[in-house]
């Protein structure tokens, strides 16, 4: 895989980590700011993504002051059974990451929900579903990290 990027590549990601335009049309806007037309910026965007570069475009709110509750989960899943667990839970529109570690529960993901009642009905599922042994770890507090890759 060819991850090479050029200056234009380098500056559409610091804007989308740092100066995300709030307009109808954005990347418009980021185009407009790189000296690209939209749809540059579009097909440039799209590429970073296939290549995994981008994981995601979007918001980040704080779950509990939306009226959300949300935990950290992690799971005890075989070698063989990894991308079975994955599919599953990455099905869940509450998901909002899911990882391998390299450690007894090897894969972690955290789960968000609009209610703690409908937080545990979907973790209750998610274990029915895949068998496999989930923890449930709730934040007791919050350390916000700002992750942003400078490029």
């Amino acid at each position: 895989m060819n991850l090479t990027m050029d200056e234009t590549d380098k500056k559409i990601l610091n804007m989308l980590q740092d100066d995300f335009p709030l307009e109808p049309e954005p990347f418009r806007v980021i185009g407009i700011r790189a000296g690209i037309s939209e749809e540059e910026v579009l097909n440039r965007v799209s590429a970073l993504k296939e290549k995994g570069v981008i994981r995601r475009i979007g918001a980040v709110f704080h779950p509990g002051k939306l009226g959300y509750a949300s935990t950290l989960c992690a799971a005890i899943v075989p070698a063989d059974r990894v991308d079975f667990f994955s599919a599953i839970v990455n099905g869940y529109p509450g998901v909002t990451h899911n990882y391998e570690r390299d450690h007894e529960y090897n894969i972690w993901f955290t789960l968000i929900a609009p209610s703690e009642p409908e937080l545990e009905k979907t973790l209750e599922d998610i274990r029915a579903r895949t068998g496999m042994k989930i923890l449930s770890m709730r934040a007791v507090q919050t350390f916000k990290i700002d992750a942003r890759f400078q490029v």
